[in-house]
């Protein structure tokens, strides 16, 4: 009785038109842009950005640029320029520049940064210092050199830096990309499910009648529970496979980065079993909301708070490094499914963390079920 209603709580879910553009195509689309977008952020690609200088500024001054990748817009006003966008950034030098360089003369330059939240512009205020603080070492250095100074005089020491991380920065970003694209398709893949599947039942009416059957009410929440999280699973393992797959045949940077790391089948593995769990805590999720609703709207208002909360991790972990992940990041849900494949997209798998990240939302799942299964057995949320 109990995979009988298993199967036929699956078939409603499949022919809903709805719930399958949810279940399928939606996660896809998303997932596919997010991917894209990742893999121009790891394209070797040079930007080219506009830099305003005034009308009448020498070759020789513009040539401390020669090196870098930009375009000179010649204008009046170079401040104004880059206020209307005109410029990423501009640059202004004194009166008579050059000479007063020649002649040791303490000489200005203003630079003019764009808008601070624009990556473009940021970059371009980045290497326009960079190229200044270049042509001031050349300075210095020849001056060194015609007074008959030892330039190592001026650089008592050398600093070498080492940066103890994993250098693959296409997995460090599929660490961000992959957690956040699982967490919305299964979100957006079982929400309609479990809408219909209890708050539907009594929108409709048939819920009475679905009582009536002898089939038990803890077998009847089990099946529905199995439904929920079976549409969540195969949304977030379709998810995955088609992540793969446009990894593997339409982008460049991020597949070498995935080829370049170490035991990338048991990852894949592990991020699918961890993938079936978060499922199924999630539709226990669900299942209580849907069981506090009278109607799907209103199950639907409550289950956004639950979806909202997958992008909260990516805030949290933004500024934590793989070695700074401490046992409560994988002892909280949600934010341990994150904390999970951030390490292992990263070609770490530590054994002791997952099995805290599954027991802790196989803990929680069943807690949230038995609370469900206790309001499904009283008639006050099933029958109104």
């Amino acid at each position: 009785m109990f995979l009988k209603m298993f199967f036929k709580e699956m078939k409603d879910s499949f022919r809903d038109r709805r719930t399958l553009l949810l279940t399928v195509v939606l996660p896809l689309i998303m997932m596919t842009a997010l991917v894209f977008y990742y893999e121009s952020l790891l394209s070797d690609d040079e930007q080219t950005y506009n830099l305003a200088v005034e009308k009448g500024t020498s070759e020789e001054i513009l040539s401390i640029f020669s090196t870098e990748n930009f375009n000179f817009v010649e204008t009046d006003d170079p401040e104004f320029a880059v206020e209307e966008g005109e410029a990423h950034t501009g640059i202004l030098f004194d009166d008579q520049f050059t000479e007063k360089v020649e002649t040791h003369q303490q000489a200005t330059v203003k630079v003019i940064s764009g808008d601070s939240f624009s990556q473009n512009a940021s970059n371009a205020n980045a290497q326009v210092m960079a190229a200044l603080q270049q042509y001031e070492q050349a300075i210095v250095n020849e001056r060194l050199t015609n007074e008959n100074i030892d330039q190592q005089l001026m650089t008592p020491f050398q600093i070498e830096q080492e940066e103890i991380t994993d250098d693959n920065a296409g997995m460090a970003l599929l660490g961000t990309l992959i957690p956040l694209i699982l967490v919305l398709a299964i979100g957006i893949g079982a929400s309609p499910s479990a809408s219909d599947l209890f708050a539907g039942e009594k929108e409709k009416k048939t819920m009475e009648a679905l009582l009536m059957t002898p089939v038990k009410r803890s077998t009847m929440i089990m099946a529905k529970w199995l439904t929920i999280s079976a549409i969540g699973s195969i949304t977030g393992i379709v998810t995955l496979i088609v992540v793969a797959l446009e990894i593997q045949f339409m982008t460049e940077n991020l597949k070498d980065a995935v080829a370049s790391t170490e035991n990338i089948g048991l990852i894949i593995g592990i991020v699918a079993g961890i993938t079936i769990i978060y499922a199924t805590f999630l539709a226990s999720i669900l299942m209580v909301t849907s069981i506090m609703a009278k109607t799907i709207k209103e199950s639907q208002s409550y289950s956004t708070p639950v979806m909202m909360l997958g992008m909260f991790p990516i805030m949290i972990l933004t500024s934590v490094g793989t070695s700074e992940l401490e046992f409560h990041h994988f002892a909280i849900p949600i934010l341990n499914i994150f904390s999970s494949l951030k390490e292992l997209l990263v070609g770490v798998i530590d054994w002791e963390h997952i099995f805290i990240t599954v027991g802790s939302n196989l803990i929680a799942m069943i807690i949230i079920f038995i609370i469900g299964r206790i309001m499904f057995l009283k008639d006050k949320w099933v029958m109104n």
